[in-house]
């Protein structure tokens, strides 16, 4: 855990991915687009001498992974959240059963959601009745922009959308992460508009979601819709990395972010591996708004509000008692695979202050 001005902060990193990017897993032009865009995002955020090569970064395995979360503590836990795109990519980029294998190594440490796409239909629904018994998946990922034979996306606020929300509020899946930001080549900016948020938050009210990418580069739209839905959170993952090289802008989609939907509704998200928690982390936690900045939102990144960010609401949403956590990994595989005892015996824990 990280301590900062006397206080620990337990991370759950709410955006994590374990992925396949190799030449032999490439079926489509658009997969090799899709991850050289990442790599853009990737060294156009990332300080010079974190930066991976290419070829790591197409496929760096569960090893590298595990090591990169939890190797330094990070992140206390993680979050997985799977991207299919089964149209560029033979065994798909990151499926369920991949990340699986991962987090059912380490169960302590990961949470697994799962996904769906209406476009699926009557099959579709009963994958999704499959995910929920096979690995009792508390949320979905869905990516409304990809690429399925003629179709180039599809809207979380269509009939077919509904019954497999529907679907979802029935098997107590209640975590919807949907990706609403970026554009990633060769997708569909307009596929990944945030504005379908609106009606399906209001529509199922017992489902919480959270908007990854908080919208972005539609941040207005996001908080609009936020401000007036308030089971709408926002996923900090892209937003996140902004700490680095351009901590203005990350003030101003922080303080916009807190104005609107105050401390309880933002949570953290590295996106990894587009962006590494062992840099990552310790920027968000030491990024300020600029004295203009506070007096134009009246919010202050404070201890209290980047212990809510970095974890406890995240914990809330997927029901994680935090101190019992703290006391599990007192002596867990991951402790001991990488020597932490001292981050979770009582000890000070990472600085980042």
């Amino acid at each position: 855990m990280y301590e900062k001005d006397g206080e620990e902060i337990f991370v759950i990193d709410g955006h994590v991915h374990l992925w396949d990017a190799r030449q032999e897993n490439i079926i489509h032009e658009g997969g090799e687009q899709f991850l050289q865009c990442f790599y853009d995002y990737h060294t156009g955020f990332t300080p010079e001498e974190e930066q991976w090569d290419i070829d790591e970064y197409r496929h760096y395995g569960a090893d590298r992974m595990t090591e990169d979360l939890f190797g330094n503590a990070a992140a206390d836990m993680a979050i997985f959240q799977p991207t299919y795109l089964s149209d560029f990519y033979d065994e798909g980029f990151n499926t369920t059963e991949q990340n699986a294998e991962l987090a059912e190594e380490y169960p302590e440490r990961f949470v697994l959601n799962g996904s769906f796409d209406p476009r699926d239909g009557e099959e579709g629904l009963r994958y999704l009745e499959h995910l929920k018994e096979e690995y009792d998946i508390p949320g979905v990922k869905l990516y409304t922009a990809e690429w399925r034979d003629d179709s180039k996306g599809w809207r979380l606020d269509s009939d077919d959308a509904f019954k497999f929300l529907e679907k979802c509020s029935e098997l107590g899946i209640e975590n919807i992460n949907a990706h609403k930001g970026p554009t990633i080549r060769p997708l569909n900016r307009d596929a990944f508009d945030v504005k379908d948020i609106d009606d399906a938050a209001s529509s199922f009210p017992e489902l919480n979601f959270i908007v990854n990418h908080v919208g972005l580069p539609r941040l207005d739209d996001f908080c609009w819709i936020a401000a007036q839905e308030p089971n709408v959170y926002g996923g900090l993952a892209v937003a996140s990395a902004m700490s680095t090289h351009r901590e203005r802008k990350f003030g101003e989609i922080m303080g916009e972010l807190l104005f609107w939907l105050g401390e309880d509704r933002v949570l953290f998200g590295s996106d990894y591996a587009l962006w590494n928690p062992d840099w990552l982390v310790e920027q968000v936690i030491n990024a300020e708004l600029t004295d203009e900045q506070k007096d134009e939102y009246g919010v202050e990144l404070d201890v209290d509000t980047m212990k809510k960010i970095m974890g406890e609401n995240a914990a809330e949403l997927y029901d994680i008692d935090i101190e019992e956590k703290k006391r599990q990994f007192r002596d867990d595989d991951i402790t001991e695979r990488f020597d932490l005892e001292s981050h979770y015996g009582g000890d000070a824990g990472a600085r980042a202050d």
